[in-house]
């Protein structure tokens, strides 16, 4: 450990850290909360889709992004999140080099940021020798948003609350997904915007069942599937829609979509089945990204950092 001009920089062995998309098999909408969120009831799944966040030693605190369309600076997750670290249990002169690599696509759904700003907490709290447990970590990650604490919990997990309360759930087993991402993307607030014009203008909230007793059943069936801002981002997008049917079309044994949107997807039991129809869906949906994935069992996992003998890629 050292520094430059008098400054004293801490820091560790390099981290690496993958950070994992999810999908919402369930997604309930309860109605307006008092602090202005919404209440929820969902069923996280974590997929084989994954950012790469790494961290290595600097003068100052810092984010590289591969993606030219996200900022590097605080108003980026990732960026918040380490600083946020540091200022909680950290010390000021806590610093590092972070690089964000991007495979999940961004305004999908997927949580790709929540889950970067879950992976960083990891990579930092281990870089800097903090000796966080995962609760405190997911406790910290509540404050950046809701989808964060999944990420450090993975696999399959209820939300409730703003989705930051945390059950895991049996894992549902070797399911193939097809995930459906369009050329563009949708802001999760203005998606909750008109949903709180209908729950205000209709009371939907009120005739949601909420899910108080939500068990996965025995048989692992897919039946409880649902999301109830479907109707809402439907109206306002009706090539999602398409998408979707087109989906079930290809042999899903259930198709929706995913968060807020933009992405959608289908559950399938065979990989062949699954890969056949993304490839399908792929020529029929141009100009998206159309591809075959799985459910995991993990969320946020750490990597040993690539040593120059290896080269990219090494695993743990």
């Amino acid at each position: 450990m050292g520094g430059r001009g008098g400054n004293r920089v801490v820091s560790g062995r390099p981290q690496v850290v993958r950070c994992p998309a999810k999908i919402n098999l369930v997604l309930r909408v309860l109605g307006r909360r008092p602090d202005g969120y919404h209440e929820l009831d969902t069923v996280f799944q974590a997929i084989d889709l994954w950012d790469r966040v790494s961290i290595e030693p600097a003068d100052a605190l810092t984010l590289e992004c591969d993606d030219p369309r996200l900022p590097v600076d605080g108003r980026n997750l990732v960026l918040r999140a380490a600083r946020l670290l540091r200022e909680s249990h950290g010390d000021r002169f806590h610093a590092g080099r972070i690089v964000l690599r991007k495979a999940i696509p961004v305004e999908a759904g997927l949580g790709g940021g929540s889950s970067d700003a879950a992976g960083v907490l990891v990579a930092c709290n281990r870089f800097w020798s903090l000796g966080l447990d995962r609760a405190a970590l997911a406790e910290l990650g509540a404050r950046l948003g809701a989808d964060v604490p999944f990420f450090l919990t993975g696999g399959t997990a209820r939300g409730r609350g703003r989705g930051d309360r945390i059950e895991a759930l049996p894992f549902l087993g070797e399911r193939w997904v097809v995930l459906g991402c369009p050329p563009f993307g949708i802001s999760t607030a203005e998606v909750f915007r008109r949903v709180s014009s209908r729950l205000t203008a209709s009371g939907i909230g009120v005739s949601v069942p909420h899910l108080s007793a939500l068990k996965w059943p025995e048989d692992k069936d897919l039946g409880p599937l649902g999301n109830d801002l479907e109707p809402v981002v439907y109206e306002g997008w009706p090539e999602l829609r398409g998408f979707r049917d087109a989906v079930l079309e290809s042999g899903s044994d259930a198709a929706l979509l995913s968060g807020s949107g933009s992405a959608v997807f289908g559950v399938f039991s065979e990989s062949a089945t699954a890969r056949r129809a993304a490839d399908g869906l792929s020529s029929r949906f141009a100009g998206w990204c159309v591809l075959a994935t799985r459910f995991v069992r993990e969320g946020v996992r750490t990597e040993s950092p690539p040593d120059a003998a290896e080269g990219p890629g090494g695993e743990a």
